[in-house]
C-alpha cells in the first residue's frame, strides 16, 4: 500500500491518521506539539521529528493543520523535500488563496490537491466526513480521502478550500443564530424544551443540532478564523458581526461552537 505522511495531529487529524493505520497503510506522522505522536507509535504509525522527516520517500501526503499561517511554516520544511510524482492533499481549512500560493511553490512532478471536510471529531473517527476535493483528483489518492467519507468533486484546484468556506460559514452563522434565539426564549420565558423543538422542526434544524451537539469539537478560536477566509473574500456584514462576537468571547476559549448558547457571565 501507498506510504503516507501525515502532518498535524489535532482534533480531527488524528482520529483521521488512526483511519489510515486500520487500514494497513504505513504512516509517518508529524504534529509540532509531539506528544500529540506518540499514541499514534504504540498503534504502529513512524513519528517523525520534523516535517521534512515525515515527507521523505512517501508518495501521498496529508496535510490537516490549524490554518494558512501554519500551512505556510510546513511548506516552508515541506516543499525540498518532496520526490516527483508526490500527490499532496491540503486537507485544512486554509481558503483558496492559500491553495493557490501553496500551488505557485510546488516543484516539479508534485501534485497539489485541495481536499477540506466538512465534519467534526465523530465523523472524522467513523470514516464519515465529507471530502471536498478540487483539483486532480485520481489514482491512489481516491482510496485515501475514501477512508474519511465521501468524496465530492468540486472542480479545478482550489474549489474544494472555496466551497469549505461557504459551508463552514453558513453553519457557524446557523449557530450563532440558534444560540441567540435560545437565549431569547429563556429571556421571555418560553419553555426551554418546546423552543428547541420548535426550533428544530423549523428551516434552522440542522443548525439545532449542530447547536445542541455534544460530540463535536470547533473551538471558537478556529471558527474566528474561518469567518475571517470568509470576511476578507466578500462584503459581509452578518458574518463580520457574527466574527467579532466569536473573537470577544473569552469566557468559552477552548470550547466548542456550541457554547454560544451561553449568557455572557
Amino acid at each position: 500500500m501507498e506510504r503516507i505522511a501525515f502532518l498535524g495531529l489535532g482534533s480531527m487529524g488524528t482520529p483521521m491518521a488512526r483511519r489510515l493505520l486500520a487500514a494497513g497503510h504505513p504512516l509517518a506522522v508529524w504534529n509540532r506539539t509531539a506528544s500529540r505522536s506518540e499514541p499514534l507509535r504504540a498503534e504502529g504509525a513512524q513519528v517523525a521529528l520534523s516535517p521534512a522527516e515525515a515527507v521523505l520517500g512517501t508518495g501521498i501526503v496529508v496535510t490537516m493543520l490549524a490554518g494558512p499561517e501554519a500551512l505556510d511554516a510546513v511548506a516552508e520544511e515541506v516543499l525540498p523535500a518532496l520526490g516527483r510524482g508526490t500527490v499532496w492533499a491540503e486537507m485544512s481549512t486554509v481558503g483558496p488563496d492559500a491553495v493557490a500560493a501553496l500551488r505557485e511553490r510546488l516543484p516539479g512532478g508534485v501534485t497539489l490537491i485541495d481536499a477540506p471536510v466538512m465534519g467534526s471529531v465523530d465523523a472524522a473517527a467513523s470514516g464519515s466526513l465529507q471530502v471536498l476535493a478540487g483539483g486532480e483528483v485520481e489514482g491512489p489518492v481516491v482510496e485515501v480521502l475514501e477512508r474519511f467519507g465521501s468524496v465530492r468533486r468540486c472542480g479545478p484546484s482550489g474549489s474544494g478550500a472555496a466551497l469549505k468556506v461557504v459551508l463552514v460559514n453558513a453553519m457557524i452563522g446557523g449557530v450563532a443564530v440558534v444560540a441567540e434565539s435560545l437565549r431569547l426564549a429563556d429571556a421571555l420565558g418560553v419553555d426551554p424544551a418546546g423552543a428547541r423543538e420548535a426550533l428544530a422542526a423549523g428551516p434552522m434544524g440542522g443548525a439545532v443540532r449542530r447547536t445542541l451537539s455534544d460530540s463535536a469539537h470547533y473551538t471558537l478560536d478556529l471558527a474566528a478564523k474561518d469567518v475571517g477566509l470568509a470576511v476578507g473574500a466578500a462584503d459581509l456584514p452578518v458574518l463580520r458581526a457574527v466574527g467579532e462576537e466569536l473573537r470577544s468571547r473569552d469566557d468559552l476559549a477552548g470550547r466548542d461552537l456550541s457554547a454560544l448558547r451561553e449568557p455572557r457571565p
